[in-house]
């Protein structure tokens, strides 16, 4: 008898430290959930504890612009197209914005008029340069999405050009250098 009681006694301390320690582990999980749910809040705010600049967001943004953009490249320019399979210069720019999901006029005038200034001192990538057409009367006649600006405000741009279709060009080639109109961020 007094070895069954010593069993049982074995039995019950046994199962009573498995129960702790069940109940220690599903703490320690708990636990560790909400210490990694809290490391991923922090890693959300990488941004406090390095050089880098946070820009709300746009980053990504811009990249995934950007990425659209380039996907294109060598795509044939048309009058009047809309894209994907051949663009004008707005219908490509008009394209590239409605695939980040915003909506913007079809036509470069419109675009330039709809959309917030921005100073050449202040270009970023992503925003939207326009230039006089080939007729050069002053007026809005072509666009395109910058891509990188240098230190002295020259830039390179992405566009559907009327003889290579879409590619990138540089603010400082001889056709553009003097028909450069202006700059407008999509907000």
């Amino acid at each position: 008898m007094r070895k069954k009681v010593l069993i049982f006694a074995v039995l019950l301390l046994m199962t009573g430290v498995s129960a702790t320690d069940a109940r220690k582990r599903k703490e320690q999980k708990k636990e560790n959930t909400v210490l990694t749910s809290e490391r991923h809040e922090i890693d959300n705010f990488d941004f406090l504890y390095n050089d880098t600049q946070y820009d709300g967001g746009n980053a990504s943004f811009t990249e995934n612009l950007l990425d659209e953009a380039f996907s294109h490249i060598g795509t044939r320019y048309r009058h009047g197209a809309k894209g994907p399979s051949a663009f004008d210069c707005s219908g490509f720019t008009s394209y590239v914005y409605r695939q980040m999901g915003i909506t913007l006029s079809p036509s470069s005038r419109d675009q330039y008029a709809s959309n917030h200034p921005v100073s050449r001192r202040d270009l970023q990538s992503g925003d939207l340069v326009f230039f006089t057409g080939r007729n050069a009367r002053g007026g809005v006649g072509h666009v395109g999405i910058v891509v990188d600006v240098n230190a002295d405000g020259t830039f390179t741009f992405i566009h559907a050009s009327t003889s290579k279709g879409v590619r990138v060009s540089q603010s400082t080639e001889s056709y553009y250098i003097n028909r450069y109109v202006g700059a407008r961020r999509v907000m």
